[in-house]
């Protein structure tokens, strides 16, 4: 099956979509805006959950708009004869089928990885699942903010002493999202060299572990789980957000050459010979001292006053932007990281574009909109000969 209408590498490669929410929608979004086909199967009772999450322009979800967009909507009962029969013509043409059930509901339904490997040797079966597809928890369910939990991300996000805190956007399911995409790119490598597809299979806590970066290191090698430290990098002096006359300012001075260049544009020419600041290991134990200093500094101008001479210094620095502020940036316009789309009822949408930028392919600064439920019943069916 094709698409005539996508663009982009993907191009001529069918999705078939079982996922809901957005761990599984994410990554068929990136695929969708790779120019890959999306065929959304839901449910015929109401569709994907988060056609039913907000914030809502009416009766549309501008949530379910901004994460399917470009996609199409057959909605099937994988229990009733007649829509399985639907389902077994379109897994004979797809060439990735992703899903986001707990383990074992495909199989259930008999469109288990076995299976479908034996009658569809191509096919690449990609599983994006709270726990994965082993281990003594692989049967229990979870969302973004159990995996935040037990990840240990959240040990690290937020201030000494604060509650738990959870990052601010769904990270859970986000990277679980990513790394699908990821392990469906390379499924389809290994196909192209030997014409067998492969199960995919990602789990939203393996996720969170692998992102957790720099903390896993520092917990096996001291044997001490690291807490929170609010904006300040762990191992790196200045590396945080130092407050000005009127706002804070995040500034990254990540060698000793840019510690050097921060004292000399601050004025603070004096404190490059101070031996307790000699090194970055030096630094970072005396980071509140530090932190004094500079802000004591800073507090002379305003923020916008710093950006300019820190930049003319060469020091990595930025202004602490709400989500408001980071949108309307110049920089976000230039790279076309707000895009044009709609809701299902043609209602206009702005959402985040695609940050994969390519040589050889346009990056629309129009996207097509997410489908209605059930939208393209009659498109795919004439299609499939049905």
């Amino acid at each position: 099956m094709s698409d005539t209408h996508s663009t982009g590498p993907l191009k001529g490669l069918t999705i078939l979509d079982l996922s809901r929410v957005l761990a599984g929608p994410y990554c068929t979004m990136v695929l969708a805006d790779l120019g890959a086909r999306v065929i959304k199967i839901e449910t015929p009772k109401g569709g994907d959950d988060s056609r039913s999450i907000g914030p809502f322009v009416g009766s549309e979800s501008a949530y379910f708009a901004s994460i399917n967009r470009g996609k199409q909507s057959l909605a099937l009962d994988l229990k009733a004869d007649a829509d399985r029969a639907i389902f077994e013509a379109l897994l004979a043409r797809a060439d990735v089928l992703v899903e986001n059930y707990r383990p074992g509901v495909m199989a259930r339904l008999g469109y288990g990885w076995e299976r479908l490997h034996a009658e569809h040797p191509r096919l690449i079966y990609a599983a994006a699942s709270g726990f994965g597809q082993t281990g003594p928890e692989a049967h229990k369910a979870a969302y973004d903010m159990v995996v935040q939990a037990m990840g240990g991300i959240m040990s690290v996000t937020g201030h000494p002493g604060g509650p738990p805190t959870r990052v601010g956007t769904s990270i859970g399911d986000i990277t679980a999202g990513l790394f699908t995409t990821i392990g469906i790119l390379a499924a389809l490598r290994h196909r192209s060299e030997t014409g067998e597809g492969q199960f995919v299979d990602v789990a939203m806590l393996d996720g969170q572990i692998a992102i957790l970066e720099n903390a896993v290191a520092r917990t096996t090698t001291t044997g001490v789980a690291p807490g929170p430290l609010g904006a300040r990098h762990p191992s790196i002096t200045p590396f945080a957000a130092y407050q000005c006359q009127d706002a804070p300012l995040v500034i990254a001075a990540g060698n000793d050459g840019l510690w050097a260049s921060l004292l000399d544009a601050l004025g603070l020419t004096g404190l490059k010979t101070n031996p307790r600041f000699a090194t970055n290991a030096l630094r970072t134990e005396a980071a509140d001292e530090i932190a004094t200093l500079l802000e004591a500094a800073l507090a002379a101008h305003p923020v916008a006053h710093w950006l300019v001479v820190l930049e003319k210094a060469g020091v990595p620095c930025g202004p602490l932007h709400d989500v408001k502020q980071a949108l309307a940036h110049p920089q976000v316009k230039a790279r076309n990281m707000l895009i044009d789309t709609e809701l299902p009822d043609g209602t206009p949408l702005k959402a985040a574009g695609n940050p994969v930028k390519l040589s050889a392919h346009p990056d629309p600064a129009t996207r097509p909109r997410a489908p209605r439920l059930d939208e393209h019943r009659e498109t795919i069916l004439k299609e499939l000969g049905l």
